[in-house]
């Protein structure tokens, strides 16, 4: 049998749909709870609402898993979900109550759920194995959180927050039309021996699907409400902006040296490493808010945190689910932890924020991350993986 080759893979598609969709995530991630706090919303309600996208990340992706593997259209399924979700987008420039917030962001997250699972598999299986280069493609997302991330920051320093809206749904316009030129790739083809099923109760497979929720968990402040932390505490806008840039920018660089730490380093000994160093991170956040430096050097950490953590499992998921299973494999991942761990994650620190205030709310999370640390080590052993 002929190696891999990676010439038909479609680069500069996959990673222009990457940039934009990312450029989305970017220009709603980090400010979008600054809009709901500028409609008068208290923390708990903000943390529900944001929540519910998380929620639809639980149901979604198995669905539109299912739709595809019925029929066999990847891009498709991607392209008109992303343009249902900006129908749905459309409607915060009407509604302002917290039940129709919760009606729109409960719709917006059920279509956008089918992305990322429908593109991490449909990208793995146009790398042809050679997934060990998914980073050089996935990194062009991290470049386009950065641009939104920074120019919008920098926007809403001179403009009304309420300018949000058209700024974000510009990027989900982008997104759709970078879905329309990325060619679709043949299925995982049969499935594997082994039932899905028989895959989830091995405990090394249940173990990270574990952790990984417990991970999500803990980014639930980050996600939620660190925007919000830093101007409660006199930072700008366009400092919020690039707070979140320089962790991006961490993230790009550790894919783009994710090839060499996965011929060096076991996946479960690059997942321990980036479990520690998420407990870090959150407990430098929590506590050194006042300081620039400190969290500078906190936001770097998000290139472990979330880039190695996200490249390690995506790749662990793609080795222990084969053949037809890929996408149901991604899915799954995807439900775990970032919809059921990044719903609950925003549920506890809406209510946290307000009862034990952001510093404990913050070490509450670098806590899930040491279990999850905890239950790598015991179940997933870095030697066999």
């Amino acid at each position: 049998m002929s190696p891999p080759t990676l010439h038909p893979v479609p680069y500069w598609r996959l990673s222009a749909f990457y940039f934009a969709y990312f450029a989305q995530v970017g220009a709603a991630a980090p400010y979008f709870s600054l809009y709901l706090a500028s409609l008068g919303l208290a923390a708990a309600q903000i943390g529900v609402l944001l929540s519910l996208g998380q929620l639809m990340r639980v149901v979604g992706p198995n669905f539109w898993g299912w739709v595809s593997d019925s029929s066999g259209q990847r891009m498709r399924i991607i392209s008109v979900t992303l343009a249902c979700g900006a129908v749905c987008f459309t409607g915060f420039f009407f509604v302002t109550s917290f039940w129709g917030l919760f009606a729109l962001l409960l719709a917006l997250g059920f279509f956008t759920s089918a992305s990322m699972p429908l593109t991490e598999s449909l990208t793995l299986s146009h790398l042809h194995g050679a997934i060990s280069r998914y980073g050089s493609i996935r990194l062009w997302g991290s470049v386009g959180f950065i641009v939104t991330v920074t120019l919008v920051g920098y926007a809403l320093d001179a403009l009304p927050i309420a300018n949000l809206l058209w700024m974000v749904l510009a990027t989900y316009t982008l997104s759709w039309i970078c879905a329309l030129v990325v060619p679709d790739a043949p299925g995982g083809g049969r499935a594997a021996p082994e039932p899905v099923w028989a895959i989830l109760r091995r405990p090394e497979v249940a173990a990270l699907l574990a952790a990984c929720f417990l991970m999500t968990l803990a980014h639930g402040p980050q996600y939620a409400f660190f925007s919000i932390y830093l101007v409660d505490h006199g930072y700008s806008k366009a400092a919020v902006g690039w707070m979140w840039t320089y962790g991006v920018v961490a993230e790009i660089i550790v894919f783009l040296l994710m090839p060499a730490l996965m011929r060096l380093y076991s996946l479960t000994g690059i997942l321990l490493v980036c479990f520690a160093a998420t407990v870090v991170r959150f407990l430098m956040i929590g506590w050194g808010v006042s300081s620039a430096p400190v969290l500078f050097a906190a936001q770097l950490l998000h290139g472990l945190s979330f880039g190695a953590y996200h490249a390690a499992a995506v790749t662990l998921i793609h080795r222990w689910f084969q053949g037809a299973h890929q996408v149901r494999g991604q899915a799954i991942y995807l439900s775990v932890s970032f919809g059921a761990g990044g719903m609950l994650g925003s549920m506890l620190s809406g209510l946290g924020w307000d009862s034990i205030g952001p510093a404990w709310t913050f070490s509450a999370a670098a806590l899930a991350a040491l279990a999850g640390f905890v239950l790598l080590q015991w179940k997933v052993r870095p030697a066999r993986i």
